[in-house]
């Protein structure tokens, strides 16, 4: 399945962005469900997670300032970023995973990415 991020962009410090993520198939779902991001010339990294009873885990570097959630009824991820600086600048991708985890190599399936640019 593919899962598709929308709502990139290219912002201001302080600002704020809200990205979405949708699976090409509707029917699709999954036990939890994260955001991980790549910022340049580093390694992927976890930034939240949700499953499927509430659960939510955070990255401490955005612990205060993003949210994950989820709207069953379109079947769709959010991550809302708030205060943005230029150290969340990277690529955000969605992914999926069978259980509740924090860790990249755990996510099974993923989107393609969004870019998050944020400059002084």
């Amino acid at each position: 399945v593919l899962l598709v991020e929308s709502g990139g962009g290219l912002v201001q410090i302080g600002d704020s962005l809200r990205l979405s993520c949708a699976p090409s198939d509707p029917t699709f779902t999954s036990y939890a469900m994260g955001w991980l991001r790549q910022p340049p010339g580093k390694e992927r990294e976890f930034v939240a997670a949700l499953d499927k009873i509430g659960g939510r885990a955070y990255a401490d570097s955005v612990k205060g300032r993003f949210t994950i959630s989820r709207d069953n009824a379109n079947n769709t991820l959010y991550l809302q970023m708030n205060s943005l600086n230029p150290a969340d600048t990277a690529v955000y991708y969605c992914a999926s995973s069978n259980f509740f985890t924090s860790t990249p190599k755990n996510f099974v399936y993923w989107g393609q990415g969004t870019q998050v640019t944020v400059y002084s």
